[in-house]
């Protein structure tokens, strides 16, 4: 009985959709075999799934194989050529079989005899084969740097997006609990003043589910996601970086903030410290953190936490610390210069800012109306309009000519409407709890955990230094207007502080919304 070594190979679901699946390839090898009158000792597989490296393996095995066995061998099966070798190097092994070791190639549904016009068909299908190979490499290649182009990811979603086709276009969309996650896990490192550790800890502790198969999040995991630029609208490609058609999850103030805090020193600080990145060290500029540390006492033991330049241990940087009721006591000087002691200066403050309100919302008012009387007439005469094209009393490009100019304005009057400055109202109001947070900052601060006290840092200093052991602040508007005691019984007979205080509040409103909107500071109960 003759013995035959075969090769089945499925390389993509094209091919396998046309007819050259492994169990197709293996029925027809086996067929060949049985009337040839003998059998297959051995089948080599390469499956669609294979790797470039899985692949070769497989080819080397068989070719060391039928080397070993030639002696016993009376073919090599395939079932076409193309199916025998993906490149003509391959293709050349394999004649070196046939010919250094009389070990036919034969193909089972692409017959060809060992003459050399026989080897020459061989040799032209072989060159077709590798040819779209190589052809089919180059276009996809070609698609994929056109999808990046395009501003699609060309892999697997990341995290937080997920793979959906739409009219036969791999695209990605958000998934929404994942999202949530990366949104979370975003702001909490950026503001919440945890360690990578401790992000990991709060994260799962509050109950987040990473995966349905793996609920708890791998600390790789969230780092990975910490320093991925696919959430601010980017994509990956071949190790750069190009600009993406997906919703960004992350705006770029938090992305840089976060991408600051895991390069520098502050990833160190400890957890339960309001300093960290809040306030800079007055000799090298470098941030402040803060350490806990334990002393043993003859009453048992005791933890004080100090505050110090990261760069506190290098060679001629002054070796200062404060300690946090130090630092605290000077936070509080600090909020007692903004307290307007005298009850009647507050009353009047709070009687001009609301004045203010009240005047400037009349005066919107006034604009609203004038805007809506206008939109009520043009569309009074949309409807003439239309009844005298219906009555037939106008031609149709009088009509469309009218009732495009119509259309326009509006349009302009309801863009008009959507544009009232509501800013004067709103700022007032803006401006009296500012006010009234201004009054209250000491009291919230003795009641407030670290993360509250960050935020109280953030809100009321634009920045800070810390030179030796003294709070150095650079206060933000309008609370500078304050602390430098412009609210006064001296004040009331002008408007100066009122003015100063409403223009600082005008130049960082956007700002102060922000910080207020993101985590109100309030007095706990």
């Amino acid at each position: 009985m003759k013995q035959f070594v075969a090769l089945a190979r499925v390389s993509s679901r094209e091919q396998e959709r046309e007819g050259f699946s492994l169990e197709v390839q293996e029925d027809a090898l086996k067929r060949y075999a049985t009337q040839a009158g003998g059998e297959i000792i051995k089948l080599f597989k390469i499956a669609e799934t294979a790797s470039k490296g899985d692949e070769r393996k497989t080819f080397r095995e068989l070719v060391a194989y039928a080397k070993k066995n030639a002696a016993f061998l009376d073919g090599l099966l395939f079932y076409k050529v193309d199916r025998a070798a993906r490149n003509l190097f391959d293709y050349v092994e394999l004649e070196r079989l046939e010919s250094e070791y009389d070990l036919p190639f034969i193909s089972v549904s692409q017959p060809t005899e060992n003459t050399p016009a026989g080897r020459m068909m061989r040799r032209t299908l072989a060159n077709m084969a590798s040819f779209y190979t190589e052809q089919q490499s180059v276009d996809v290649r070609e698609g994929l740097a056109r999808r990046v182009q395009e501003g699609w990811f060309v892999g697997l979603a990341p995290y937080g997006y997920r793979n959906v086709r739409k009219e036969g276009r791999g695209l990605i969309e958000i998934e929404p609990q994942a999202a949530a996650n990366v949104k979370r896990i975003f702001h909490l490192y950026a503001y919440d003043n945890l360690t990578l550790d401790g992000l990991v800890e709060r994260i799962n502790a509050e109950g987040m589910v990473f995966r349905a198969s793996q609920p708890k999040f791998p600390r790789s995991s969230v780092h990975n996601i910490l320093k991925d630029r696919a959430y601010i609208g980017e994509l990956l490609h071949k190790g750069e970086w190009y600009p993406g058609k997906h919703e960004p999850l992350v705006d770029r103030a938090t992305w840089n903030r976060v991408q600051t805090l895991l390069g520098g020193h502050v990833y160190q600080s400890h957890t339960l410290t309001y300093a960290g990145d809040v306030i800079q060290c007055g000799h090298c500029g470098h941030p402040i953190t803060g350490e806990r540390v334990r002393k043993k006492m003859k009453s048992g033991e005791r933890f004080y936490t100090y505050y110090r330049c990261t760069y506190y241990t290098k060679k001629d940087h002054p070796r200062v610390r404060v300690t946090e009721a130090d630092l605290d006591t000077q936070v509080m000087a600090v909020f007692d210069k903004m307290r307007v002691e005298d009850e009647n200066v507050r009353d009047w403050f709070r009687m001009v800012l609301a004045s203010k309100t009240r005047d400037s919302q009349a005066e919107s008012l006034a604009q609203r109306a004038e805007l809506q009387r206008q939109e009520t007439l043009l569309v009074q005469q949309q409807d003439r309009l239309l009844n005298m094209r219906l009555a037939e009393d106008i031609d149709q490009d009088t009509f469309a000519k009218k009732h495009t100019e119509l259309r326009d304005r509006l349009a302009s009057i309801k863009l008009q409407l959507d544009a009232v400055d509501r800013s004067h109202d709103e700022t007032a109001e803006l401006a009296a709890k500012v006010f009234e947070l201004s009054q209250t900052l000491k009291q919230q601060w003795l009641t407030a955990d670290y993360p509250e006290k960050r935020r109280i840092l953030e809100i009321v200093f634009l920045n800070s230094r810390l030179d030796g052991v003294t709070l150095v602040p650079t206060m933000r508007k309008p609370f500078d207007v304050i602390a430098e005691g412009l609210l006064s019984e001296n004040s009331r007979g002008d408007k100066t502080a009122i003015e100063l205080f409403m223009a600082g509040i005008r130049g960082w409103e956007a700002a102060l919304r922000r910080l207020l909107g993101q985590k109100p500071v309030h007095p706990r109960p």
